[in-house]
């Protein structure tokens, strides 16, 4: 339990630190995609943080409901809005930023307002399946994966592009999209490692480094200064 208490700890923090280092990009620069990555990464200390109340006092209702709205709804939809901002026309992106800020409220709300069932054990993190019915589960499967595929698929197909241009601020900005989807990647892979084998350890785990490789990937892709060609 220390352990898991420790890693919690440690995922709230380092990612409170990044938080603050790309909120100050943003406020130096003010470009769109610094913003998402901002909240994103806010939204991840929230989870983390829920973690950690949860490993630390116990299981229940209340730490369960926020890691889930923060850690399953809501933190990867906003992170793959840094991704559409770097890719597409900031009126397009504006509009496709609107649909996913109002999805994503909706999402949240449907775990707010839903019942629990199950037992919580106080030293175990609970699967979504032994504490929600479908609505919330439903909700995450979609915003995860929705987000997920966002940001590794244009992460992907940014970083292709970058590197065939060529030069060095081409190169800065593919190495920092292909960082943000090996975070994506390392996020979804712990959620399915605690979900697969119920390892609460690996689980804290993959979230420090997931949030590390997106924090590196962001403030690279916005040191190489790269936009999308279609602006």
């Amino acid at each position: 339990m220390s352990i898991q208490i420790a890693l919690a700890s440690a995922a709230t923090l380092i990612s409170l630190g990044f938080t603050a280092t790309v909120l100050e990009r943003w406020l130096d620069r003010h470009r769109p995609q610094d913003m998402a990555w901002t909240v994103a990464l806010m939204l991840f200390s929230l989870g983390a943080g829920s973690m950690w109340l949860g490993a630390s006092v116990g299981w229940s209702a209340g730490p369960f409901r926020a890691f889930y709205i923060f850690g399953a709804v809501l933190n990867v939809p906003i992170l793959a809005l840094g991704t559409v901002y770097l890719m597409m026309p900031r009126p397009k992106a504006d509009r496709i930023a609107l649909v996913t800020v109002v999805a994503c409220a909706f999402g949240a709300g449907i775990v707010l307002m839903a019942p629990t069932t199950g037992t919580f054990i106080a030293d175990e993190l609970p699967q979504g399946s032994e504490v929600f019915g479908a609505g919330p589960r439903i909700a995450a499967a979609l915003a995860s994966s929705l987000g997920a595929l966002v940001v590794v698929g244009g992460s992907v197909w940014s970083a292709t592009r970058l590197f065939r241009t060529g030069g060095a601020s081409a190169v800065r900005g593919g190495t920092g999209n292909v960082l943000i989807a090996l975070g994506a990647v390392t996020l979804s892979l712990g959620g399915l490692l605690n979900s697969v084998v119920d390892e609460m350890t690996g689980f804290s785990i993959s979230v420090v480094i997931g949030i590390a490789l997106i924090f590196a990937g962001a403030l690279t892709a916005t040191s190489a200064g790269n936009v999308p060609a279609d602006n």
